[in-house]
């Protein structure tokens, strides 16, 4: 008898008594009424008030210790993990790093609230075990060094099937203070990250020409041989955010962009200076390659605007913080130019919806067409209706200002003005809407955090943000009905467009919605105090061709200024002033009718 036909027998023979207990544990672990665990062969997953277990194991006693770990990681990640954020990582190594990394932080927070889950999670890590070892002639490179690193965040030791492979002990030797790193991880996105700065650095050994006889003196197998070369170019094909890089005459081997931290991270999802951490010194133990060869391969490569340090960023959140006087006159005076297209494009939603009904429900709102029938059929039982979802508003768009000097005086009271109409008409509207604001400005602990790497003689090459912190604000996020925020909207200093877009960028790809449209408004190029303007605008082109690749709709407004059209696929330039709320809102109201 199959293994799966007698665990199915003993959950029959049992009465499922064992599944109800462990739908009683996910909805104490969760803290969610209603969740419940059902068993599927194409487990294990966490989906909408369902965790779906693995229907496998032939040992009895075994399988229920086993179905009771993947109840617990599960549980916790249902509780712990932003699950759509990992869900919107393009399938590949990076994505299945990430949730490695996730898996052990979340089980870690379970354990400090049910210490006996250490147990079962013990039994899941060594079924999981059992199972690569079952598997591993068949698993590609990639996989077997996303196993070794979870291994690695889990401290366990590889077997010496799995340490005979040199390359794997080099790319693990590389990113052995990454993966030490990434055992801090305190949110998914962190956890994203993380995985990210891994695979950027096993991608930096290929990129770079190293290969494992660097790493050791023992006979192995070469990364540079024909097929380690088709491993590692495998393993870039993973990188799906990446390819239409290609478009913009951008090598696909991108280990400055992967190297660069998502300023998620720089504005506090994980205080860690990560895009700061140069190559451990071990990196070039027994004939590593040498700071000077990288540094000749990183210049062949895309550039990305790499800061030196993230953790003195700054991410304020203004929401329902503006002055209420200050509020009204500016709420005021953007409804007055934007009234007319607001009430056209409700007219329009309005007429598109108004066919979206489900009418001869059992219930929902009283179907007027249907009260006759009700009077005159004792025997009528469906005289309700029920809106269909609305496709036209199941949007969310963020607004990110550009709040740098040069937006000073009249440019950034229009850019309020504008961000304010649209907000406005956007949340009267019913659609989600955010509004940010970017800057950098120059910081004095960065300044002194410079110094000591130079006096250390520390190799600075690869960044291009030594002495300004970025400063994130938000004047109304996501959920939120509060607009005053919007009275608050200033100017600051420089303004490092692509590290901003990435911040924003990752806020909106949270946000659960059929489209995502992200509006940037500009005046000119991308700027910092201290930074190579070509590696500004080479970081722009990449992080917006990376994330249209999510499927998030860029605009670019050009305040005064086409500098739009060299970066954006989607722009719009506003030579007046005076027409900016007006062309703007005329922009996004064509954008939300599109099917």
């Amino acid at each position: 008898m199959s293994p799966r036909q007698t665990a199915r027998d003993t959950r029959e023979r049992d009465g499922f008594a064992y599944e109800s207990t462990l739908g009683k544990m996910a909805r104490v672990i969760t803290g969610r009424y209603g969740v419940s665990v059902a068993f599927s062969p194409d487990g294990p997953r966490v989906e909408p008030g369902r965790i779906v277990i693995p229907d496998r194991a032939a040992d009895e006693a075994l399988d229920k210790d086993v179905l009771t770990g993947y109840l617990d990681l599960l549980a916790a990640r249902a509780k712990h993990s932003s699950l759509a954020a990992l869900a919107a990582q393009p399938a590949g190594v990076t994505a299945d790093l990430a949730q490695a990394i996730e898996d052990r932080r979340v089980a870690v927070l379970l354990m400090q609230s049910y210490p006996g889950a250490r147990w079962f999670l013990g039994a899941l890590r060594a079924h999981a075990a059992r199972e690569a070892e079952r598997r591993w002639p068949r698993l590609h490179w990639r996989a077997r060094f996303a196993w070794l690193v979870e291994r690695a965040l889990w401290k366990e030791a590889p077997t010496a099937t799995e340490a005979r492979s040199h390359s794997l002990t080099a790319a693990l030797h590389a990113a052995s203070e990454l993966i030490d790193a990434a055992r801090a991880s305190r949110s998914s996105h962190e956890s994203i990250e993380r995985a990210r700065a891994i695979v950027a650095r096993v991608r930096a050994l290929s990129a770079g020409g190293a290969n494992n006889m660097m790493f050791t003196t023992q006979a192995a197998e070469d990364i540079e041989t024909d097929r380690a070369a088709a491993t590692f170019e495998s393993f870039d094909d993973t990188f799906a955010l990446d390819a239409p890089l290609a478009a913009d005459g951008i090598q696909r081997d991108a280990t400055e962009r992967a190297s660069a931290r998502s300023s998620r991270e720089a504005v506090g999802m994980g205080r860690s200076p990560l895009g700061a951490v140069a190559l451990d010194e071990a990196d070039t133990a027994n004939g590593a390659v040498d700071r000077t060869r990288r540094g000749v391969a990183a210049a062949r490569l895309p550039e990305l605007s790499v800061p030196l340090a993230t953790e003195f960023d700054v991410e304020t959140d203004l929401t329902g913080a503006g002055e209420p006087a200050a509020w009204r006159t500016l709420r005021q005076a953007a409804r007055a130019d934007t009234a007319p297209l607001r009430d056209r494009l409700e007219r329009a939603l309005s007429a598109d919806e108004r066919i979206r009904w489900r009418r001869e429900q059992e219930r929902g709102e009283i179907d007027r067409a249907a009260l006759a029938k009700l009077a005159t059929s004792p025997g009528y039982r469906t005289p309700f209706r029920t809106m269909r979802a609305a496709k036209g508003r199941d949007v969310a768009v963020t607004l990110l200002l550009d709040r740098s000097g040069s937006m000073a005086g009249k440019k950034i009271e229009l850019a309020q003005l504008c961000a304010t109409a649209l907000a406005d008409a956007l949340t009267q509207l019913s659609f989600e809407c955010e509004v940010l604001g970017y800057s950098s400005v120059e910081c004095a602990p960065m300044q002194a955090l410079l110094e000591r790497q130079r006096a250390a003689g520390t190799d600075l090459s690869r960044y291009n943000r030594f002495v300004e912190r970025l400063d994130l604000k938000i004047y109304k996020r996501f959920g939120s009905p509060e607009l005053s925020g919007l009275a608050c909207i200033d100017c600051g200093y420089e303004n490092p467009d692509g590290e901003a877009l990435a911040w924003a960028a990752a806020r909106l790809a949270e946000q659960r919605a059929a489209r995502r449209i992200l509006m940037v408004f500009s005046d000119g190029y991308p700027s910092t105090g201290d930074g190579d303007p070509r590696v500004l605008r080479t970081d722009l082109r990449a992080r917006v061709a990376a994330i249209g690749a999510r499927g998030i709709e860029l605009v670019g407004v050009g305040v005064l200024t086409d500098a739009v059209e060299s970066f954006y696929p989607h722009s719009v330039v506003v030579s007046r002033l005076a027409e900016l709320p007006s062309t703007v809102l005329g922009v996004l109201s064509r954008m939300l009718l599109e099917r």
